[in-house]
């Protein structure tokens, strides 16, 4: 029995080494999203994370794979990869995988038939770097809605020209037309972070004063004119959603800036918002009211469309907090490194997973290679020798 089939719960492995509930915790109920009656089977998401697996030229690789596939074997309902650049402009830093060119199709074909292989929904991030594509990566200027100061070292991003901005929105269309053809299920645009698509929301980096820029609305038409590109390469089957960040100091994103760009998004054809929190109990206050940033994007959405959440997610308890703040499903990153099978964890009378440290050994065990774990030393106290 898979996590979350929706079967009788029982106790004990199957022959897919699965692990059966005793209890149904609300994550390993199946969801169905309402506007293509796609149903995944439970209502965990492993969330996209930089890992800095994959080769030069944007090909996957196999240790990426087999990162994603043992979530999926781990029970995890969505898989989502690593963010993945649109553009060769947009690359984000070194061993990130690409969707700007066919080439990529067979990689990302062998990445999705390995993560549907084992029952989980399989999405891919799409993102562009934006003024955080560095030169050194891509020997261009960094480019971005506005000039915009990046670092001391870095220095300046240039303002796109009105025929790259629509040769970008070309782009995130050309590369979800990819990923279904690869086989997967959707698509997440990373509208979060400081990258391109957060650069144009944010009012501190988009200064622009054409059709790009200025009011809220606006700044939201670059998100708009890519989801409408997307839709137009995809299939009606094809899900698409985006991940926004309730607030962000570089981008001068505040909680209002937040809501005001969902109200935006509610008028698109969009399958899924994904809030972005470092920690789902963080809070913020704006018309006399303090609630988690979760709950204000649920409140503002009123069910209008499912809502991912994201930050500091643990264990059982956690989780059932995600969901008591207004989240349909809910999103790991942090805990899944450690523990693949994380979803095993989600019933009643389960022990809690254990927490950082974990040593090199135990991460490679758990699909890790050694440039991730490397990658994870710079996390304080997630790796101890």
């Amino acid at each position: 029995m898979d996590i979350g089939s929706g079967e009788k719960p029982s106790v004990g492995k199957d022959d897919g080494g699965a692990l059966d509930v005793l209890a149904m915790h609300p994550s390993l109920e199946p969801f169905t999203f309402p506007r293509n009656g796609q149903t995944v089977r439970n209502r965990t998401v492993l969330a996209a994370m930089t890992n800095k697996q994959s080769h030069e030229g944007g090909k996957v690789s196999l240790d990426e794979i087999q990162w994603l596939e043992a979530r999926a074997r781990g029970g995890f309902g969505i898989i989502t990869s690593a963010a993945s650049h649109v553009q060769a402009n947009g690359q984000g830093w070194e061993g990130e995988f690409g969707v700007w060119s066919d080439d990529h199709i067979p990689g990302l074909t062998r990445m999705a038939d390995a993560i549907k292989g084992h029952g989980s929904m399989a999405w891919v991030q799409l993102f562009h770097g934006g003024m955080r594509a560095p030169e050194s990566l891509t020997g261009c200027q960094p480019m971005s809605a506005s000039e915009n100061h990046i670092s001391e070292s870095l220095g300046m991003s240039r303002a796109m020209t009105n025929d790259e901005i629509l040769e970008t929105i070309e782009a995130f269309g050309n590369a979800a037309q990819r990923c279904e053809e690869a086989g997967f299920d959707g698509v997440e645009l990373h509208g979060a972070h400081g990258y391109l698509i957060s650069q144009f929301l944010g009012p501190s980096t988009n200064r622009r004063t054409d059709a790009w820029g200025g009011t809220s609305k606006k700044r939201a038409l670059f998100l708009k004119s890519i989801l409408e590109k997307v839709r137009q390469k995809t299939k009606p089957s094809f899900l698409v959603g985006v991940r926004l960040s309730p607030l962000l100091k570089s981008g001068g994103i505040t909680i209002e800036d937040a809501l005001e760009t969902l109200e935006h998004c509610q008028e698109m054809e969009l399958d899924f918002i994904h809030v972005s929190c470092w920690d789902i109990q963080e809070t913020a206050s704006t018309a006399g009211q303090m609630k988690t940033l979760t709950k204000w994007f649920s409140d503002s959405l009123k069910g209008s469309m499912p809502l991912i959440t994201t930050g500091g997610v643990w264990n059982a308890q956690d989780a059932c907090e995600a969901f008591d703040q207004g989240a349909e499903l809910v999103g790991v990153g942090r805990v899944a490194i450690g523990h693949p099978d994380w979803p095993r964890y989600l019933h009643e009378g389960a022990p809690q997973p254990k927490r950082a440290p974990f040593s090199a050994q135990e991460l490679r065990e758990a699909s890790l290679n050694d440039t991730f774990v490397e990658y994870m030393r710079r996390w304080d106290g997630f790796v101890k020798d």
